[in-house]
């Protein structure tokens, strides 16, 4: 259970029984989830039923997978704006490597007041070409190594 003072926006840590609680529950979500666009629910303490989109059922499923694996989990809609603090710690960057990427104008930001503001869709953005772009350096690592004959 999350606990009295859990407000929305903060992560919501596991315990060891919501762990659990959370592992059973994605796998039986998970088998559950149609094909349709949408999916009925019906939680046993309400009367009616609650029709969802099966894309927020997938969302549900990915959630109680990362509480049950121990993660915190938290909802950002795609066009928030994070401190650069919440922006490194989405990339797992330091705060001053985030600051010259910043800088650099590898990701785009605001100023409010002294404070820079990153939109949350640009990190995701940088987030997905930076991967590329390191898969393609490995790729590149890999076939050179091919063609020296060292066996990888």
């Amino acid at each position: 259970m999350l606990p009295a003072t859990h407000r929305p926006n903060d992560p919501a840590v596991p315990s060891t029984e919501d762990a659990h609680l959370a592992e059973q529950g994605s796998r039986l979500l998970a088998a559950c989830i149609g094909r349709g666009p949408t999916a009925r629910l019906r939680v046993i303490d309400g009367e009616k039923d609650i029709t969802v989109p099966v894309a927020a059922l997938h969302l549900l499923v990915d959630i109680l997978a990362q509480m049950a694996r121990g993660n915190a989990v938290t909802v950002v809609p795609i066009n928030a704006e994070l401190t650069t603090q919440q922006a490194a710690d989405f990339l797992n960057v330091s705060r001053p490597f985030l600051i010259g990427l910043l800088e650099q104008g590898k990701v785009p930001y605001r100023k409010v007041g002294t404070h820079r503001r990153v939109r949350f869709d640009d990190l995701v953005k940088y987030r997905e070409v930076s991967l590329a772009d390191q898969k393609a350096a490995a790729d590149e690592l890999t076939r050179q190594a091919q063609e020296l004959g060292l066996g990888y």
